[in-house]
C-alpha cells in the first residue's frame, strides 16, 4: 500500500420535510450522495465516509415508529447493494452508515465498509446510546427508543488502501473504544456524526484529535449541515475534518455548505509519530482492570 492516501468526507444537508414517507427521504437522499461520490472520486478520494444515517434526516429528534422503515439488513439490503456497485465501478472504499434491521425487528445505527472490489468487508455498530432531551419542543436525541447498543466490538477493517476503524457520532465521547481501534491496528477512524450546536460543539474539535495524538493515526470527523423540519431542533454546524497523528487539522469544511472535504493521510507520519511517543509501549494494561467494573 502507498504511504498517501486520499479520504473525501461528505457533509450534507437534508431538505425533505420529516412528514414527508420514508421512501421519498431515502430515494432524495441517495441521489444525493451518489453525485458526492462520484465528485469525491473525481478529486482523488480513494476512502470516502458519508454522514451519519445519511440516507434521510436525523430523525432522533423524535419518537415515531415511522422511522423504523428506514433500517434494512446488512449487507443484504438495497442500499449496501447500490454502493458496492459504485465502489466497484469507482475503485473506492466506501465507509456508508446506514440504518440496520436485524431479523424481524432489532434495530442498529450501523457503518458498513465495502472495499475498492465492491466487496463487503463488514460493519460496525454504534456502542454507545444518547438519550438526550435538548429542550426544543419536545425535541432531543432519543436513540435508545431507535437503537439497541452494538454487541460487534470495535472492528478493523484492511481495506485496499489503508486500515481503518468506525466510531459512530456519540461513541467520539469514549476513550475507550478509541484506544481499542488502536490497538487492533487501525490507522486512520472515521466518526460519522450527526451533532447540533450549542449542546457540545466545543468538543467537536477538541476530542477527535486528542484521540488521534492518544492513539496514533488519523481520525476523519463527518458532520451534516444545516436544520431539519419540522423538528429545528438546532443548527448541524459542518465542519467535517481529517486530523493527523499529531493533532494538526489536515482539512476542514465549512459551517453551512454541502460539500466534499479532500485531505490526505500519511502513513509515514503515523509510524513517525508513534516512534517519538510510545505510549503503545508504555501502557499498562495490568493496572487498568477498574475500569471494567460497573461503577459507580
Amino acid at each position: 500500500m502507498a504511504d498517501q492516501v486520499t479520504i473525501g468526507l461528505i457533509q450534507a444537508s437534508h431538505n425533505v420535510h420529516g412528514d414527508e414517507p420514508v421512501e421519498v427521504h431515502k430515494e432524495k437522499a441517495i441521489e444525493k450522495h451518489v453525485k458526492f461520490v462520484e465528485e469525491a472520486k473525481d478529486r482523488g478520494a480513494q476512502i470516502i465516509c458519508l454522514q451519519e444515517i445519511f440516507y434521510g434526516p436525523y430523525f432522533c429528534a423524535e419518537q415515531n415508529t415511522k422511522w423504523y422503515d428506514a433500517a434494512e439488513e446488512i449487507p443484504n439490503g438495497p442500499t449496501t447493494k447500490i454502493f458496492q456497485e459504485i465502489a466497484k465501478q469507482l475503485g473506492v472504499v466506501i465507509v456508508l452508515p446506514i440504518y440496520e434491521r436485524e431479523g424481524i425487528a432489532t434495530y442498529y445505527n450501523t457503518a458498513a465498509v465495502i472495499d475498492a472490489d465492491g466487496t463487503y468487508l463488514g460493519k460496525y455498530r454504534k456502542q454507545h446510546i444518547p438519550h438526550v432531551g435538548v429542550g426544543n419542543e419536545g425535541c432531543g436525541f432519543w436513540e435508545k427508543f431507535y437503537f439497541k447498543p452494538g454487541n460487534l466490538g470495535y472492528p478493523v477493517f484492511d481495506t485496499a488502501f489503508a486500515k481503518i476503524g468506525v466510531y459512530i457520532c456519540y461513541d467520539r465521547h469514549f476513550p475507550e473504544g478509541a484506544r481499542i481501534l488502536g490497538l487492533k491496528g487501525a490507522e486512520i477512524v472515521f466518526n460519522p456524526s450527526a451533532t447540533v450546536a450549542g449542546l457540545s460543539e466545543y468538543l467537536w474539535k477538541l476530542e477527535q484529535p486528542a484521540h488521534a495524538v492518544a492513539n496514533g493515526y488519523y481520525v476523519a470527523a463527518i458532520n451534516r449541515v444545516g436544520y431539519e423540519a419540522p423538528w429545528n431542533m438546532g443548527e448541524f454546524y459542518g465542519q467535517s475534518y481529517l486530523v493527523d497523528p499529531r493533532g494538526n487539522f489536515v482539512a476542514m469544511g465549512s459551517r453551512d455548505q454541502d460539500e466534499v472535504v479532500i485531505g490526505v493521510m500519511n502513513k509515514k507520519m503515523i509510524r513517525e509519530v508513534r516512534d517519538t511517543w510510545q505510549f503503545y509501549r508504555d501502557r499498562r494494561p495490568e493496572t487498568y482492570s477498574e475500569m471494567t467494573a460497573l461503577l459507580p
